[in-house]
């Protein structure tokens, strides 16, 4: 049997939370043309004129509070994701770690594949959605380093993952504590895309954003279409969890000014609600399999100063999978389906 390996790949973070170290990984973040999918000259002039002059000290200041005695939380809980799945799989299939931007590289990790004599891959993403800025991403630049280091290495590449009932499971494992207590209103957030990255997605150009309600009208274009892949998600759970519809509801953060991006906005749900008589809100965040600075402080440190400052009461995060043996599950029955029958 050929030698066979797991390889998970997350988002990344800097190496520390010195304004240096964040300027360096948002320059490879913000550098990557399918997040910011303008032409090479306007990104450079918008990355290095603007971006890169400001936005690294306030985000060295907010990765900073999150930072724990083991590093990045993302790095930290990712590496016990690796060290948990391991175990399930068993010494026969190691399981390998990358971070598209930051350490460790997807280059350097190919290369250890290389080294340890690995012929077939299974390339699990660590996003439930697909979107170019995130799970398309990985995937090129994984199939790039394999056809630069190894092009004989076979790789296998799990897809997004938002609908599957496993992973839906998982969710609700993690949730199932904060579920069974008195709350108002449940808010899913979503990380934000610009509008324009549904349309470029959509390869009918007919679909997308041209279809009224096109993201509950059934469509190829769903196959590609973040927005409604995060729907899917939260009508998947909100089904197996007997939500009571008027008690949730979808938004979006993390937006760029300067064109339309996806919404309603989470930051303005957390001042709208309280004067909508939500006190006690819950907030899930689907879009991570993996806490981190968008989860941590984004939502559980400013979301919920904001919504305690507009008049809520009481405001929990509930946790992403994490590492919780529910994910592990899942991630161990992807693989294990991989390895009999070369399908995940």
């Amino acid at each position: 049997m050929p030698k066979r390996a797991v390889l998970l790949v997350n988002l990344g973070s800097p190496d520390s939370p010195s304004v240096p170290d964040v300027r360096r990984y948002l320059r490879e973040f913000l550098g990557d043309e399918r997040v910011l999918d303008l032409p090479a000259a306007a990104r450079w002039l918008l990355l290095e004129g603007i971006i890169l002059r400001t936005r690294p000290k306030k985000s060295a200041h907010a990765y900073a509070s999150v930072w724990t005695k083991n590093g990045s939380p993302l790095i930290a809980t990712s590496k016990s994701v690796q060290q948990k799945l391991t175990a399930a799989l068993g010494p026969d299939t190691p399981v390998y770690l990358a971070m598209r931007y930051g350490k460790p590289s997807i280059a350097s990790v190919i290369g250890q594949l290389v080294a340890d004599g690995i012929q077939e891959v299974l390339l699990f993403p660590q996003y439930p959605h697909y979107a170019m800025s995130s799970w398309e991403t990985v995937v090129v630049r994984v199939m790039e380093e394999v056809a630069r280091q190894a092009p004989q290495l076979r790789v296998t590449t799990v897809q997004p993952f938002y609908a599957d009932p496993d992973y839906i499971g998982a969710m609700l494992a993690v949730a199932e504590p904060y579920l069974a207590q008195d709350y108002d209103h449940i808010l899913f957030s979503y990380h934000g895309l610009p509008v324009r990255h549904l349309r470029k997605a959509d390869s009918s150009r007919a679909h997308c954003t041209v279809v009224a309600d096109c993201c509950t009208t059934c469509s190829t274009a769903h196959g590609t279409c973040y927005k409604a892949q995060c729907l899917a998600t939260t009508r998947t759970f909100a089904q197996r969890a007997g939500l009571d519809p008027a008690k949730y509801s979808v938004s979006f953060q993390s937006r760029l000014a300067g064109e339309p991006w996806l919404e309603p906005f989470t930051d303005k749900e957390f001042l709208r609600l309280p004067a909508a008589g939500v006190k006690n809100l819950l907030v899930f965040c689907p879009a991570f399999v993996t806490d981190c600075l968008e989860t941590l402080e984004e939502i559980s440190q400013r979301g919920r100063e904001d919504f305690l400052a507009a008049g809520g009461v009481k405001f929990q995060q509930v946790p992403c999978p994490n590492d919780h043996r529910a994910f592990i599950d899942f991630l161990a029955k992807r693989t294990q389906g991989w390895l009999k029958s070369g399908q995940p």
